[in-house]
């Protein structure tokens, strides 16, 4: 099995060397995402509109490989502030449907460009679909 590298133009260009993902098989490993504007690069302001902007980006990059959220099967986040935890987590269940992917939180001292969270997930396509699920883009806008 090979690899595929993934790109989006409807989400930010890496920051270094790597890819926005890569598929392997049906599984697709999508790199962090920070909440910055695909358009301008700029980071959008606020934990909020972060966060937002985070998971927009992480399902313009599944689409690009074929999938969509609700094909997520591990959510890693990365927050500069633990206390945005219930925030971040009203604004997940936005994006998803049940059944909610895997997840591991961590506080970190910091981020890329002084960003309040950054996310890498871990899709396997069509994944919504095989267990029982419309495999849909997130409700969010």
């Amino acid at each position: 099995m090979g690899k595929e590298a993934i790109h989006s133009k409807h989400a930010p260009a890496a920051l270094g060397p790597y890819s926005q993902a890569i598929r392997a098989g049906d599984t697709v490993y999508l790199s962090g995402q920070i909440g910055l504007d695909p358009v301008t690069g700029a980071l959008v302001d606020g934990i909020d509109a972060q966060a937002r902007q985070v998971f927009k980006n992480l399902r313009a990059v599944a689409q690009a490989a074929g999938g969509e959220l609700d094909d997520v099967v591990k959510l890693t986040l990365l927050l500069a502030d633990l206390g945005d935890f219930v925030l971040v987590n009203e604004i997940m269940a936005g994006f998803f449907s049940a059944p909610f992917p895997a997840r591991a939180t961590y506080q970190v001292a910091a981020l890329p460009k002084g960003a309040r969270i950054e996310v890498e997930a871990v899709l396997v396509r069509d994944a919504g679909r095989r267990v029982g699920q419309d495999a849909r883009p997130g409700r969010e806008p």
